[in-house]
């Protein structure tokens, strides 16, 4: 019985180890900070074109899916984005990789408490704090408050901007944040472990 144990205990441990993370850059992430006043022109954020993706590894696969953008609106000033606030609708997450009964019960599961508690927290932000110069002269490194659960820290991460015109600004991101920071804690079943950090890859379109 004694080998039985430890033999179960060191598999759990190896399969522990087997867990990566999803493909992605982490964001570098702080306490969250004042957003001071933006300048700059506001441009409306298209929820029908814009888009947030997630990514989610364990042990025995991955998942992934969508949250839909509720509202948000971009600075812009002088042909640069200065500012920015997004609202996200936890109540929308849809996963893409399920169907049927399985689709339900995962969807269910990360709407729970176990993970994103949409019932009491419907609802996550970002605020944007700084705008800083990227690797190019399309590059920007972009730092904001991130709001999931009632939690809030500042993240920085690297944004291509794809479009700035007098009407239109178009936008992508893709980075992975570390869960538990915002109190997703759930580790999933013993031999089927959940990657500690999450991806999003977030396109962003906003119009006058």
């Amino acid at each position: 019985m004694k080998k039985v144990i430890l033999f179960s205990a060191a598999a759990a441990m190896v399969l522990a180890s087997c867990v990566g993370n999803p493909e992605g850059k982490k964001a570098e992430t702080s306490e969250a900070v004042e957003v001071a006043e933006v300048q700059g022109s506001t441009y409306t954020v298209d929820a029908t074109q814009s888009q947030l993706q997630w990514t989610g590894n364990k042990v025995s696969g991955s998942h992934y899916g969508t949250v839909n953008i509720k509202s948000g609106s971009i600075a812009v000033e002088n042909g640069t984005i200065t500012g920015g606030d997004f609202v996200f609708d936890m109540t929308t997450i849809d996963s893409k990789d399920q169907e049927g009964e399985w689709k339900e019960k995962l969807d269910g599961h990360l709407k729970s408490e176990d993970f994103f508690d949409v019932a009491k927290f419907p609802e996550a932000s970002f605020h944007i704090t700084e705008v800083k110069a990227g690797a190019t002269a399309n590059d920007v490194v972009v730092s904001g408050n991130l709001t999931i659960k009632g939690i809030s820290k500042n993240i920085s991460f690297d944004t291509k901007v794809e479009e700035i015109t007098d009407t239109t600004v178009k936008a992508s991101a893709d980075f992975n944040i570390a869960r538990e920071d915002w109190g997703v804690n759930y580790e999933g079943k013993q031999d089927d472990l959940i990657s500690k950090e999450i991806n999003f890859k977030v396109t962003l379109v906003a119009n006058k």
